[in-house]
């Protein structure tokens, strides 16, 4: 009976399950599940977010964990959601409020885990071709909405405007990395010949280009793309090639202008809404922008140095607020649209330096050649200028993009790099 027993299936499996390498292959899927999952779903993400932990932690050694964790690109994450926990203390609002207020923050502890994961996993590709795979198919799904409106999910007015799921502002963000990150893989493939996977790679960044210019685009976007273009010529090209990509961008852009009325749309109502709130207080996107940011530095002022407490914002604006009817002065709020005011409000100097600390060790952390350290900057770079109008760190969506952005570029980035200090004899320090 014995001998059965141990011949059993179960019996068999059970070396499985305690086998790291099998765990790590796991969590590798449940990875790529995320990233494909991301453009589409919110609960989705955030239950493979937290299955994510689970499969990671039986491949975790401990030593090399928590040497991790004291590594500043995975410490200040983790010190920036403290400061949102102790943040409780000294905050006015209610208790329910500042422990949702926490929320946002908690996904940037799934960071410090896929750099370690991912700088000991040789799978890191899988993520970032699974996330461009399934924009791509978004990117598609969004002309036939445009086509088809009640196939959308979404409101009728976001149906004709190609949403099929959440909103432009997501979908333009993830068009518009996706976009960019495949210039750095196009002049590669070019250099070495590759003609034919070169030119599907720029159909799909063509692709998305033509969709955010003639379905919907956001502004933050039409802000950022030139920024990061920008952030690629510099690091990649010669001054010739910035010449002849300027002169093509440009004879895009503009018969884009000409052709495109959600383009011209898009960037006209730039002038109309500042200048109806200026006249009018109409509580116009920009206006209200405008509005949150200029209450926001003075509740900064207020306190300076840790800041009003985690949820305190939304109190603070009502405590301001007119009760004008379709006044912009009389909205209230509990983001004000910008990270560093966001920050600021809530903790304070402390929480600011934490924040700009974050982000330009992560910059820093993908310096050099190779597709990750190109992906991983180009998502930081993202994510702080599009963080000037929205809190991109704490949004869902946008923020799980940073997460797994650098998480997985940047674990990625780590592994190649040990791997060339072994080959070349020398010791990481």
């Amino acid at each position: 009976m014995s001998a059965n027993a141990a011949s059993s299936p179960i019996a068999k499996a059970l070396p499985t399950w305690r086998d790291p390498a099998a765990w790590m292959k796991v969590s590798d899927v449940v990875a790529v599940l995320l990233a494909l999952s991301l453009p589409w779903s919110t609960s989705l993400v955030g239950i493979l977010g937290a299955v994510l932990l689970v499969t990671v932690a039986p491949t975790v050694e401990l030593k090399g964990f928590l040497a991790s964790l004291k590594r500043p690109i995975s410490a200040l994450p983790i010190v920036l959601f403290v400061l949102a926990l102790v943040g409780t203390l000294w905050s006015d609002a209610a208790w329910g409020a500042r422990f949702y207020a926490v929320g946002p923050a908690a996904k940037l502890l799934v960071l410090p885990v896929l750099l370690y994961h991912f700088e000991r996993s040789a799978r890191g590709a899988w993520v970032l071709v699974a996330f461009l795979a399934s924009c791509t198919l978004l990117m598609l799904m969004s002309w036939l909405v445009f086509l088809r409106p009640e196939l959308s999910l979404r409101t009728p007015e976001l149906a004709a405007r190609g949403i099929f799921v959440k909103n432009y502002i997501a979908q333009s963000q993830e068009f518009t990395l996706c976009a960019v990150a495949l210039a750095y893989p196009v002049i590669m493939l070019l250099r070495a010949k590759r003609i034919a996977l070169a030119v599907l790679l720029t159909a799909i960044a063509f692709g998305f280009f033509v969709n955010m210019a003639f379905l919907v685009v956001s502004r933050t976007a039409l802000v950022t793309v030139p920024i990061m273009f920008a952030v690629f010529a510099l690091l990649h090209l010669k001054w010739r090639s910035i010449v002849v990509i300027l002169c093509v961008a440009a004879a895009f852009a503009a018969v884009a202008w000409q052709t495109s009325p959600a383009l011209r749309r898009t960037a006209e109502t730039f002038a109309r809404d500042y200048q109806l709130y200026k006249e009018k207080n109409i509580p116009t996107s920009i206006g209200l922008r405008l509005e949150f940011w200029r209450k926001s530095l003075g509740f900064f002022a207020e306190a300076p140095l840790i800041g009003h407490g985690t949820g305190a914002t939304r109190g603070l604006f009502e405590r301001v607020a007119t009760h004008d009817s379709y006044q912009a002065s009389s909205e209230v709020i509990g983001n004000p649209h910008n990270q560093t005011l966001n920050v600021a409000v809530q903790w304070g100097i402390a929480g600011v330096v934490i924040l700009y600390a974050m982000w330009l060790l992560h910059l820093l952390l993908f310096r050099g050649d190779g597709l990750a350290n190109w992906i991983g900057l180009l998502v930081v770079v993202q994510n702080i200028f599009t963080s000037l109008f929205n809190s991109h760190i704490f949004d869902f969506h946008e923020g799980w993009m940073y997460v797994l952005g650098v998480g997985v570029a940047g674990g990625m980035v780590l592994r190649a790099r040990s791997e060339g200090a072994e080959s070349s004899g020398t010791v990481r320090p």
